[in-house]
């Protein structure tokens, strides 16, 4: 009995509280052994999920994910032509148009500024253009480039019918008239109007 309480007694921290004592009793060697695995299964779980073909980033997910809802949503615009009549047409269409400023925030923003309104590259939002003469020219410059590469092309950068959504959405700048940059090129033809219905 005495060695049980001589025991006890060296567990005890030396304190009570309410008459309550506290023992010194160590962690048990299996809550240490999983701890250290924890410790050990992130590190190896950091590295394996950065590198390993066994894993999918999430980058790649999002990146399938985005793929696919933009599959369903172009799914729904059929066979889309660079042509005026469709230009004109998405214009008028609110949620494509939102679509084509996601675009226009992502790869154009940089030289043409969140609005349009020109940094490096031109004013979007005012009359005057240096090498469109028609809402088509939009979508070949788009595509193709302009002045040497100082506008790069994006038709190897973007699918087709994200071109003719970005072309819509920035010809819908035009008259926005923002003073960030002085005109540049001569004045041009107002966009030709919607056809009624359409």
């Amino acid at each position: 009995m005495d060695k049980q309480n001589q025991s006890d007694k060296l567990l005890i921290k030396g304190h009570q509280y309410d008459g309550i004592q506290e023992f010194d009793n160590p962690t048990p060697l299996w809550w240490h052994l999983i701890w250290l695995f924890t410790m050990v299964f992130s590190v190896v779980y950091f590295f394996l999920s950065l590198e390993s073909p066994w894993f999918v980033h999430q980058t790649d997910r999002l990146a399938a994910a985005q793929l696919a809802e933009t599959a369903r949503l172009f799914g729904a615009l059929g066979d889309l032509q660079a042509d005026e009549a469709t230009l004109v047409s998405l214009m008028q269409d609110e949620k494509w148009m939102d679509f084509g400023a996601s675009i226009f925030q992502m790869h154009c923003t940089s030289c043409h500024a969140a609005d349009g309104g020109g940094g490096i590259g031109p004013n979007l939002t005012d009359d005057n253009y240096i090498n469109v003469t028609s809402i088509t020219d939009i979508h070949t410059i788009i595509v193709d480039g302009a002045n040497n590469g100082a506008m790069p092309a994006w038709g190897n950068r973007m699918h087709p019918k994200e071109a003719v959504l970005l072309s819509s959405y920035v010809a819908s700048l035009r008259g926005n008239n923002s003073n960030r940059k002085a005109p540049e090129g001569e004045i041009i033809a107002p966009w030709p109007a919607a056809e009624e219905g359409g």
